[in-house]
């Protein structure tokens, strides 16, 4: 009796050679290296999972364009690229890897934070310049200072509990986490992110991209921030009004940033906030570290495999799916 073939998994980009060896104990493996929607359509048009890393989106026209898929991982956290509902319409299950980088982005966010309030980046460039007068008696300390999270999620409450380590007074805003379990994550909770700000001396935001948290930080958001504040976004830049932004910290509202995260990916060469010495800027790689990318594509990678199994995943982001899968 001949058996079944594997299932076809497609790789939209490559992912760490453990991830990959994972998956071809199971399934046949292909890599995708065309990052367009048609592109990937061509190379998984047989697929039972497809694997999504940073481009093309998961579409609802994607997914559809698929008759065999099954499922569809994420290689990361965030699922503001993937239509849920759309996937749930289709029948197919949604799955990721929530907590895998997070040690990796909140150390970006705390060294945002260092380099912020140290000048680092403008304290270099007058050394090599042989000013070694540079930042006497200009830089502050992070102790005693109050710090802000909007998020106190897997990478928040890490975030916290460095703060806490450093001597920093940690508050915290998250509708969606009792004030209990916010105080167990090392934070004290503040009911809304108006009576927050006003407090705050640096803010950092690990919040997922929604209709709720886009443009969060917005020209009135920034008004109610003291004087000489410092912002940090390591979440998604659409959080972030980059025009408000750069008026808050060209006219000294705002002290200093350290931005991971854009509204456009890759932001524009003329985008006025690169200009500014005061912002330290990363180009949205705050979960990419050899760790994290390896803990990335073996969790969603096993997470698929369950999946194509016929088995119930550890993490199903649209639970509502599963009594018509489990049953194919």
């Amino acid at each position: 009796m001949a058996t079944a073939p594997r299932p076809l998994v497609v790789l939209a980009g490559a992912i760490h050679p453990d991830g990959r060896a994972l998956l071809e104990k199971e399934a046949r493996v292909v890599v995708c290296e065309d990052e367009t929607e048609a592109g990937l359509v061509k190379a998984a048009a047989e697929a039972q999972g497809i694997l999504f890393r940073i481009r093309p989106p998961c579409t609802e026209s994607l997914m559809g364009a698929c008759q065999k898929l099954k499922v569809v991982g994420r290689h990361g956290v965030g699922l503001d690229t993937v239509d849920i509902p759309a996937a749930t319409r289709l029948g197919v299950a949604v799955v990721h890897a929530p907590g895998s980088n997070s040690q990796a982005v909140a150390e970006h966010a705390l060294m945002l934070m260092l380099v912020a309030v140290k000048r680092t980046l403008v304290i270099d460039k007058q050394m090599r310049g042989g000013d070694w007068s540079a930042g006497r008696g200009g830089n502050t300390e992070l102790a005693g200072k109050t710090l802000g999270i909007v998020g106190v999620g897997n990478i928040g409450r890490r975030v916290a509990k460095f703060a806490g380590a450093i001597g920093m007074r940690v508050l915290a805003y998250d509708k969606y986490v009792p004030d209990d379990e916010v105080r167990r994550r090392g934070a004290e909770p503040v009911k809304s992110l108006e009576a927050l700000l006003p407090q705050v001396d640096v803010l950092t935001c690990h919040t997922p991209l929604t209709r709720e948290t886009e443009h969060m930080i917005n020209e009135k958001t920034l008004g109610l921030m003291k004087p000489g504040a410092i912002f940090v976004n390591t979440s998604r830049g659409p959080v972030q009004d980059e025009r408000a932004l750069f008026e808050a910290l060209s006219r000294g509202k705002l002290a200093a940033a350290g931005l991971d995260v854009w509204e456009e990916e890759p932001t524009s060469r003329d985008n006025p906030i690169l200009n500014l010495e005061s912002v330290v800027c990363s180009p949205h790689m705050a979960g990419v570290t050899r760790e994290a990318n390896r803990q990335m594509a073996m969790q969603v990678s096993g997470e698929m495999l369950r999946v194509l199994r016929g088995e119930r995943p550890e993490v199903l982001v649209n639970p509502d799916v599963w009594p018509r899968l489990g049953q194919r």
